[in-house]
This record gives structure tokens, C-alpha cells and sequence, in this order.
């Protein structure tokens, strides 16, 4: 079955020769150009990959990525003429799988697009085979039961820290922002209140690491969030 990939570009020429592009490798494109627009699409259709402006009208990519990445894993490609170190990073911690620097050639873009598909489908297929125990490291992750142990000791983490610990499990290497930490496990709006998942994060390590100082499994990204880092 052909793949379906939403294009947001509002930069018509650019637009067009990619859509062309891409439909001659078998895809399925839908194109808009502009950010609320970019929102409303994902909203009403299912894509197998996002390719995103940053620099557009109404909402710049970075506000769609961020409200997107809220309730979708979809795969999202960043394409943008933004090629600073800190611009990347910032795409990337907000929860992009890549970043591509304008001007690219065809080829390269068509190849990304593929790999970001191909790791989302294995990814898809392994949380299939075993989606009630996850395993990271010497951590078993009951997801069914609520259970964690380490090793063959039982640690006793509350439903939030659960939580959380689940959120980054099943989503391994993915960096999350504190806002969408706080949006995904208590499913509320976030108003900057840092304390309460600096203390969550802390107590969590204190369970989970051998050195809370210098963790092994949940890792700081200084400025923009967490990641789980997978094994």
C-alpha cells in the first residue's frame, strides 16, 4: 500500500517540485501551506509522514510540531532554510525524527523520507509483538500490571511515576519537553510550574538509576527536555 505524507510548505515552487517528486516514488502527497491548515489536515486524515516548513503563515512549524506531537507519533521530517545548531536542536527536542537543511537535493530528501517511514513501521511492528512488558537495560516494565522490576527487585513507583516512566518506554530516543510531560501524564494544561516535574523526575531516578546524578536510562537534555535512550 502506498504511504501518505502531508507536505506543509508555503513556498509554492518548492511545494510542487517535491510533490512531484515524491508521487513519482509511489507516494501518496497531500499538500497545504500553511500551519493551522497543516493542524486541521493531520486532524482529519491519517499520514504515515509529516514533511514541515519551519517559517509559515498563521502557525510556524515549531507550533505544529509541538501540538501535534500532543496526541501523534506520527514520523515528522523538519525541511527548513533554518541551519544553526540551536535551530536544530530545537526541532529535534520538540520531537522531530529529522531535519533536512534547504537546499537539498531530491535524492537525499526521498531517502529520509524512506528511512523515517521504515524505522516507524519496525518500531510499530516490535511494540506489536510485546506490548504488555517492556524491557530497557536490566528494567521490566509491566505495562498491564503496573509492575516494574529491576533486575529481580520489585520497585514500588506511584501511578505518576508510572506513568511517566511508561511515557518514555514506548517512546525510546524520543526527547520530550516538560510541557508535553506534563500535558501527556496529567492530561491537563501546562502554566510553567517546573517544580512539580523536577520533583517527579528526581524521585523517579532515585527508584530507576544506580547514580541518580548520572543516569543511565532517563537523560537530561539541558534547555529542552528528557529522553529515554534505548539499549
Amino acid at each position: 500500500m502506498s504511504k501518505r505524507i502531508l507536505l506543509v510548505e508555503d513556498d509554492e515552487s518548492i511545494s510542487e517540485m517535491v510533490e512531484k517528486y515524491l508521487r513519482s516514488e509511489g507516494f501518496i502527497i497531500t499538500s497545504v501551506n500553511n500551519g493551522e491548515a497543516a493542524v486541521k489536515q493531520n486532524q482529519s486524515s491519517a499520514f504515515d509522514l509529516i514533511i514541515l516548513d519551519i517559517m509559515m503563515p498563521k502557525l510556524d512549524g515549531l507550533e505544529v510540531l509541538r501540538i501535534i506531537r500532543e496526541t501523534s507519533a506520527v514520523p515528522i521530517l523538519i525541511m527548513s532554510a533554518k541551519d544553526s545548531d540551536v535551530d536544530k536542536a530545537l526541532g529535534l527536542g520538540l520531537g522531530a525524527d529529522d531535519y533536512l537543511v534547504k537546499p537539498f537535493s531530491l535524492l537525499e530528501l526521498s531517502a529520509r523520507v524512506k528511512a523515517a517511514i521504515r524505522r516507524a513501521t519496525q518500531y510499530s511492528r516490535e511494540q506489536q509483538v510485546n506490548e504488555d512488558v517492556i524491557e530497557i537495560g536490566d528494567l521490566k516494565i509491566d505495562v498491564t500490571n503496573f509492575m516494574v522490576t529491576k533486575g529481580k527487585e520489585h520497585i514500588k513507583l506511584t501511578a505518576k511515576e508510572f506513568a511517566i516512566l511508561k511515557l518514555f518506554a514506548s517512546n525510546q530516543n524520543r526527547v520530550f519537553t516538560k510541557q508535553q510531560i506534563y500535558q501527556l501524564v496529567w492530561d491537563d494544561e501546562y502554566y510553567g510550574d517546573e517544580n512539580i516535574i523536577n520533583v517527579h523526575m528526581r524521585r523517579l531516578r532515585e527508584k530507576i538509576e544506580e547514580e541518580p546524578s548520572n543516569p543511565r536510562y532517563i537523560k537530561t537534555l539541558w534547555g529542552i527536555g528528557y529522553k529515554l535512550e534505548g539499549f
